[in-house]
């Protein structure tokens, strides 16, 4: 587990980063995130979820594998570039590792700013960016066995609009 706190490139704020594997209560992240704070106006999430279905094959299980230090570098360096295009106040992602079932959460991403527009283009910024840059492995369980996922066209498509 892994906090690393910055000032904003626009703004000042906080950024929480942590790679779990417990799981996460998302209304008491946005809580924390929120917490007597006038200058928050919006709060943009976004929750990933393991599915029960994946390239057509039901999936029993999917763990979720990391590179400890250089990913949590990776979603600070992310935070930052978010930073630096909109006027957010805070980030927080959460991402978790090791095995998990169908309906279990893996991913939390909330911003805080201002204003709606800039939280929610941040929120979407933030995943499309932790999808294709952080160096997260997954490994699906299926009835024909055990399979790596690759990556996908769609998710590095999702990432390039940004640029």
């Amino acid at each position: 587990m892994n906090d690393l706190a910055r000032p904003g490139l626009r703004s000042e704020g906080a950024t929480v980063i942590r790679v779990q594997t417990e799981d996460f209560d998302v209304g008491a992240e946005i809580a924390r995130l929120r917490a007597g704070n006038p200058r928050v106006g919006a709060v943009a999430s976004f929750v990933g979820v393991c599915r029960d279905l994946n390239d057509g094959a039901a999936v029993a299980e999917m763990t979720l594998e990391h590179y400890p230090g250089m990913t949590e570098k990776a979603l600070d360096g992310i935070a930052r570039e978010a930073r630096e295009r909109w006027d957010i106040i805070d980030i927080a992602m959460v991402h978790r590792i090791g095995p998990m079932r169908p309906t279990d959460q893996i991913v939390l991403v909330i911003v805080t700013s201002a204003h709606r527009g800039e939280a929610f283009a941040a929120c979407e910024f933030l995943m499309d960016y932790l999808k294709t840059r952080a160096p997260f492995w997954k490994k699906e369980r299926t009835p024909e066995g055990e399979r790596w996922v690759d990556a996908r066209a769609s998710d590095d498509a999702a990432a390039e609009r940004w640029s």
